[in-house]
C-alpha cells in the first residue's frame, strides 16, 4: 500500500511539475506577465493570473483603487480628528492577495539574510515592523506598481527611496 502511494505521489508531483511549466510558457508569451515578472518576488503564476483577473488595470482609477480591490490597504477608522489606520481590508480578491503576499515574504527573507542586497524602503521596513506587517506593506505597494506597469506599459523600476 505505501508502495502504492509513493508512486501516486511521484505522479502528482510529475503532474504539478508540467503544469508549473505551461504557466510558466503561458506567461512568457504575454508582454504584461513578462514585464510583471521582472519585478522581485512575481513569479510566473503570481503573473499569469494577475493578467488573467485584471487585464490592463484601466478599471481601476489609481493605483490605490487596485490595492483596495485587493484588500491589501489598511481600513480608516477616524473619531475626533484621530485618525488611525486598521486591519487589512481582505474584502477582495483573496488569490492575487495570497500570491503577492507570498511573493513579498519571499523577498523579505532574502532581505533578512542580505539587507546589502535591497533597495532602502524594503530595508527600513522589515527593520522597523513586524515582519507580517512588513511582507503586507510590500506587497501593497507592489499592487501599486503593478497598476503601473499594467496601464503605462512601463517596465519596473527599482525606487530609489
Amino acid at each position: 500500500m505505501l508502495g502504492i502511494q509513493c508512486y501516486q505521489f511521484i505522479g502528482l508531483k510529475e503532474r504539478i511539475d508540467g503544469y508549473s511549466k505551461m504557466i510558466e510558457q503561458h506567461a512568457l508569451l504575454s508582454a504584461d506577465a513578462r514585464r510583471l515578472m521582472r519585478m522581485p518576488g512575481i513569479v510566473p503564476i503570481t503573473a499569469s493570473a494577475i493578467v488573467a483577473t485584471i487585464g490592463a488595470a484601466k478599471q481601476f482609477r489609481t493605483a490605490r483603487d487596485l490595492a483596495a480591490w485587493l484588500g491589501l490597504t489598511p481600513l480608516y477608522k477616524s473619531s475626533g480628528g484621530k485618525e488611525r489606520l486598521g486591519k487589512i481590508t481582505k474584502q477582495a480578491d483573496r488569490y492575487i492577495r495570497k500570491l503577492l503576499v507570498v511573493g513579498m515574504t519571499a523577498r523579505a527573507v532574502i532581505a533578512k539574510r542580505s539587507p546589502e542586497k535591497v533597495d532602502l524602503w524594503t530595508a527600513k521596513i522589515i527593520a522597523g515592523k513586524p515582519f507580517q506587517l512588513a511582507t503586507v506593506a510590500m506587497a501593497n505597494k507592489a499592487a501599486r506598481a503593478i497598476w503601473t506597469m499594467l496601464t503605462k506599459k512601463q517596465e519596473y523600476m527599482q525606487s530609489a527611496f
